[in-house]
């Protein structure tokens, strides 16, 4: 009889809610004008009715779609049950920024992507639990550090983003002294310098990065490594067992095409990087921006979208968006572009800019573009734009922002011995080790810009081959040989 009805309760697609539980949101043309957060976050009623929607999976392919590993299915069987302590420490085993990742992580294209109920109905909102589990952690403060046995092992990382985040926090779990090396004046990296508040408030970096800090993590902010002194001189002077290299691409990439050097032509970064952490868009801080009145954004990514949804809220009266290919083919996430689109950015599908002109003083004043079709598929595997004969047209601008991508940092390559790919990443063997003896590397200064979670799962990665050099763990090859 108890099987059963353990039979009858077991959920599957025929008896779960069809439809996910819906994220409440700021209405668009009031958060238009401010930089609050958009989405307001779940109660706990929308919590549990989305957890039920959870079938359990007895092998569940979401974990083995998260670059960290978290137990998924295990935080969120623990939120149905509302056991809401246990689900965070669940959480917390495989990550310190739950309410970082919840908010900014693309889960349409890692764990929600691979979702077993995603095949016939919507997948479960898996990141909007996380967020909601973390935002209860910082609320009540549920962080409690683990048992830590000092190992006398120092570890230098450089630079604070989510790689060297991750990677410093497993080190410190470890038992190992833990210093973390930030070029500018607030720790967090592109999370802190290239999100905008409406996405990821500064309050939750901060919860988040004090968790860190209780591990006995120490984070020296305004040190440039590679101008003050030496990758080689953390592991030999300053006395270094090992290194981390996280220092992101943050790089701007450009066209190459006239008019470039014009007053009003900036990257996304700087744009960005600006009103986050100088506070450009205040006008009680002396670091005014100047947005214009039309900008334009190149590009189509999540950076792009946060450029423009930024400039909106900094005072702009018109933004475009101007993007090669289609809504189909753009790389930013689905939601993103929806917001964007209900603030009411302009998009300009398939248009390639060909020449930023000036108003005879030096400053922008339109730009002259093309108008594309799709042709075949280029080694992106989207359809490559091709332009269209006697489609070309300019219109009126008086601000240029770049968000086409990012290259390297320089910085390390320049200053060190340190092996580099012809594209200026560094390179590492599959431990993530680079060419200097127990200095190691990840995030997007291997792989080229990629999202918050993988360079987490690197900076991870990292650490287990960091102690295996320091023999605090054994290798998987030795473990099986055992």
């Amino acid at each position: 009889m108890a099987d059963k009805e353990k039979k009858q309760k077991r959920r599957t697609i025929k008896n779960i809610a069809k439809e996910r539980t819906a994220m409440p949101e700021q209405p668009p043309l009031i958060r238009a004008t401010n930089f609050e957060e958009v989405a307001l976050g779940y109660t706990e009623e929308n919590a549990v009715r989305e957890a039920q929607r959870c079938i359990l999976c007895p092998k569940p392919r979401c974990r083995n779609g998260c670059p960290v590993d978290i137990d998924i299915t295990g935080f969120i069987a623990k939120i149905d049950e509302k056991d809401y302590r246990a689900a965070y420490d669940i959480l917390s085993d495989a990550t310190l920024l739950p309410a970082i990742c919840g908010r900014v992580c693309p889960q349409e294209d890692q764990c929600e992507g691979v979702c077993a109920i995603g095949k016939k109905l919507e997948p479960v909102a898996i990141g909007r639990l996380e967020r909601w589990i973390g935002d209860m952690a910082i609320e009540n403060n549920w962080f409690q550090v683990p048992e830590i046995t000092p190992n006398g092992k120092k570890i230098a990382i450089v630079g604070s983003g989510p790689a060297g985040l991750a990677c410093a926090a497993d080190m410190a779990k470890a038992g190992c002294d833990v210093t973390i090396f930030e070029a500018l004046h607030k720790p967090g990296g592109v999370l802190r310098y290239g999100i905008p508040e409406f996405r990821l408030p500064n309050y939750v970096i901060d919860a988040e990065l004090a968790n860190l800090e209780k591990l006995g993590v120490k984070i020296e902010c305004n040190v440039l490594v590679g101008r003050l002194f030496t990758i080689e001189q953390l592991r030999t002077e300053m006395g270094y067992d090992a290194v981390f290299i996280g220092v992101g691409a943050g790089y701007p990439t450009f066209m190459g095409i006239p008019g470039e050097s014009l007053n009003g032509v900036l990257s996304a970064n700087e744009l960005l990087t600006r009103c986050n952490l100088m506070h450009a868009a205040d006008e009680s801080y002396d670091t005014p921006l100047g947005i214009g009145n039309k900008i334009a954004v190149i590009g189509s990514g999540n950076t792009a979208m946060d450029a423009m949804r930024v400039s909106l809220r900094v005072g702009a009266e018109h933004v475009y968006c101007v993007y090669r290919r289609t809504r189909e083919e753009s790389p930013a996430r689905v939601e993103e572009i929806h917001h964007a689109i209900e603030e009411g950015v302009d998009f300009h599908w398939l248009t390639t800019p060909l020449e930023i002109l000036d108003d005879g003083e030096g400053r922008v004043r339109a730009m002259r573009c093309i108008k594309n079709e799709l042709g075949e598929p280029d080694d992106s595997g989207r359809r490559r734009p091709v332009p269209i004969e006697g489609s070309e047209f300019e219109f009126e601008v008086d601000r240029v922002v770049y968000a086409i991508g990012t290259n390297a940092n320089p910085v390390i390559g320049q200053t060190s011995d340190i092996e580099m790919n012809k594209w200026g990443y560094i390179d590492t063997d599959e431990t993530l080790h680079t060419s200097i003896e127990g200095v190691f590397a990840g995030g997007d200064i291997v792989t080229g810009a990629a999202t918050v979670i993988l360079a987490m799962g690197a900076g991870r990665k990292a650490a287990e081959g960091m102690k295996v050099y320091l023999g605090l763990e054994d290798s998987e090859e030795d473990a099986k040989a055992e």
